[in-house]
C-alpha cells in the first residue's frame, strides 16, 4: 500500500505511532502482542499498520487505567467493553 494511501486512511507504521504516541516501539509491540491495540493491516514487508485515532484513543484509556494500578487483564476488559458499546469509535470521531 502506498504512503499516501494509508496516510489518507490515518494508517500509520509502528515506528511512527511510537513517535507521535511518544512511546517506545516495544510498548506498542507489547500492548498489540496481548491485545489491547489492534494492527488494522499489514504491509508487503510485514510492516504493522494501526489506525492512529483508535489506538490514541486505547492508549489514553490505557494511561488513565494506570494511575490506579490495573492488571493488564483488568484494562483489556475495560478496553474490549468500550469498543463494544461504541465509546472508542465515539471518542476517536
Amino acid at each position: 500500500m502506498p504512503k499516501h494511501e494509508r496516510l489518507n486512511r490515518g494508517w500509520l507504521k509502528i515506528g511512527e505511532l511510537a513517535r507521535r504516541l511518544g512511546v517506545p516501539v516495544t510498548t506498542i509491540r507489547y500492548y498489540t502482542d496481548i491485545g489491547l491495540l489492534p494492527v488494522v493491516a499489514e504491509t508487503q514487508g510485514g510492516y504493522r499498520l494501526y489506525d492512529q485515532d483508535e489506538v490514541s484513543v486505547r492508549m489514553a484509556v490505557i494511561k488513565q487505567m494506570n494511575g490506579s494500578r490495573p492488571t493488564l487483564q483488568e484494562t483489556k476488559v475495560v478496553i474490549e467493553k468500550a469498543a463494544m458499546s461504541g465509546e472508542l469509535v465515539t471518542a476517536a470521531a
